[in-house]
């Protein structure tokens, strides 16, 4: 099934839980989204609806896939807030549906984000991830490269600590 994607769906409280649902499966699937599983949606919904506001009152920008009218695949646009830093974003919370994994849909979220971030002007997309899940080739498959990262900076449980590892990925212009 081919994915639907919506940049800045309308944030009903349908969608809203529907995210926090797709992001507690994520995690408890071994996703590392901000979170160790096991989590809970309770523990989840409270990070959910800040970075949903930050969508609702800008300046950031949600990108949802649906497989038919479920959203399988979320990520969102962070602006980096800074006036000096405006021509690039950082994905964040970059998520598929556990049930889906395997069909592609990860890739296929990713080359739209890129596709979208040409169409928006940005030059240039930042994303991190932690060390020790093999997340660096994913991007990779998509043009993201290591800049940099910080050895053991993520304290995932005491004794284990991962590196945050930064990836970067230059937009080309659109023609136009």
């Amino acid at each position: 099934m081919t994915l639907r994607f919506v940049l800045d769906p309308e944030l009903t409280p349908a969608l809203r839980d529907r995210i926090v649902d797709l992001w507690v499966d994520a995690t408890n699937a071994g996703g590392s989204i901000g979170f160790v599983a096991p989590v809970t949606a309770d523990q989840v919904r409270p990070v959910a609806e800040r970075a949903v506001a930050d969508v609702t009152d800008g300046p950031d920008r949600l990108l949802v896939g649906y497989a038919g009218d479920r959203p399988v695949a979320v990520l969102f646009f962070a602006d980096n807030r800074f006036h000096l830093a405006g021509h690039w974003r950082t994905v964040k919370r970059v998520m598929v549906a556990p049930d889906t994994q395997g069909r592609g849909y990860g890739l296929a979220l990713m080359s739209e984000a890129i596709r979208l971030a040409a169409e928006l002007g940005w030059e240039a997309l930042l994303v991190t991830v932690r060390g020790g899940h093999g997340l660096e080739r994913f991007y990779g498959k998509v043009g993201f490269r290591e800049v940099g990262r910080l050895p053991r900076s993520l304290r995932v449980a005491p004794g284990d600590e991962r590196d945050e590892v930064f990836l970067w990925r230059a937009v080309p212009a659109t023609a136009g």
